[in-house]
């Protein structure tokens, strides 16, 4: 499948979304709401819950699926609230050591005036800043489009796995195309240029692993899911060099070994 046809499978308001894996693989979710600054952003959901027998912590970014609850989550796009929610979730982890699952899905941040001046770009730092320091575990699983800063925002973690079809850029490739060509036309070829597929994120060391969608949605699909889940969350919290191995996993971005 050619990268843009990746883009469009992972923007399809049938696939399962954040609540959807929510409540297919942990039990005894409870919902928390509200940043305790301004309010509660609907396109963040997030509370606890149980894995299997370990108590997490459990956040993801909802699109929602009929186009009423994609209007009413704004399409998966946060505002500050929502990231200052997810990181008071985080921090409430780190307090009672729970390990934090993020399900990221965006195509970014929310754009818009009321954001900025209530400090979107402050809320998506302060996040990249405190999950990088995290004493708990982190394990993010991107499941369709992960849009730049707005999806980073709750993927500085310990492993990243992507489904098959997930995408992973900077900018959308329409918004590239418009910006280095100025013809939203050529997303296709911007799509190609900029990496964004699952395989090449595997490629690059960005993400750890990918997940095969077949059967995506069933009761085997998340059994599954639930099982790998449940052995990397154990694998971490036995790590006593959690926090040095988080930062040299950022750290090797970028280089080249050739």
């Amino acid at each position: 499948m050619e990268a843009y046809e990746r883009v469009k499978t992972a923007r399809l308001s049938s696939r399962p979304t954040a609540l959807d894996f929510i409540h297919s693989i942990f039990r005894g979710f409870i919902e928390f709401h509200g940043d305790r600054r301004h309010g509660d952003d609907k396109a963040v959901v997030g509370g606890i819950a149980w894995l299997g027998d370990i108590p997490v912590t459990v956040i993801g970014i909802e699109k929602g699926h009929s186009t009423a609850e994609r209007m009413e989550r704004s399409f998966g796009a946060p505002e500050p609230e929502g990231y200052r929610k997810a990181l008071r979730l985080m921090k409430q982890a780190e307090k009672f050591s729970r390990p934090v699952i993020t399900f990221v899905d965006t195509s970014g941040a929310y754009c818009g005036v009321g954001a900025e001046k209530r400090g979107q770009g402050q809320a998506i730092a302060e996040n990249l800043l405190e999950m990088s320091a995290l004493e708990v575990p982190v394990l993010t699983v991107l499941i369709g489009e992960g849009g730049s800063g707005g999806a980073l925002a709750l993927a500085l973690s310990d492993r990243l796995w992507m489904l098959e079809n997930a995408v992973y850029s900077v900018i959308s490739p329409e918004g590239c195309a418009s910006i280095l060509w100025r013809d939203g036309t050529r997303a296709a070829e911007a799509a190609d240029a900029l990496h964004l597929t699952a395989a090449d994120a595997l490629s690059f060391g960005i993400a750890d692993r990918t997940i095969s969608e077949e059967g995506i949605g069933t009761e085997d699909f998340y059994a599954k899911l639930k099982d790998d889940m449940s052995d990397e969350i154990r694998q971490l919290m036995a790590d006593s060099c959690l926090l040095e191995r988080r930062y040299q996993r950022f750290r090797s971005f970028g280089r080249r070994t050739t």
